[in-house]
């Protein structure tokens, strides 16, 4: 995990999990672990979120190609790995 690239990526997943109807929660549920990373730098729970919100866009990438950047899919698997 790179946390640099994460800062930032998780704004941009955020944004983008809000705007589609099934990421609201855990657009929400993202936005909590970054800020409880930053508190005690366990990046358990962002990292588990991280990889739920790239699950998610890859299939809605598949159902739609531009409902989510091809960018921001490669960004976040880059600061994931």
């Amino acid at each position: 995990m790179q946390v640099e690239k994460l800062e930032k990526t998780v704004p941009e997943v955020v944004q983008k999990l809000s705007k589609l109807k099934a990421g609201e929660t855990l657009a929400a549920e993202l936005t909590w672990c970054w800020g409880s990373f930053k508190n005690d730098n366990n990046p358990v729970g962002l990292i588990e979120k991280s990889e739920q919100a790239l699950t998610l866009f890859k299939e809605a990438r598949e159902q739609n190609s531009r409902s989510v950047s091809k960018k921001l899919v490669e960004s976040l698997e880059k600061a994931l790995n």
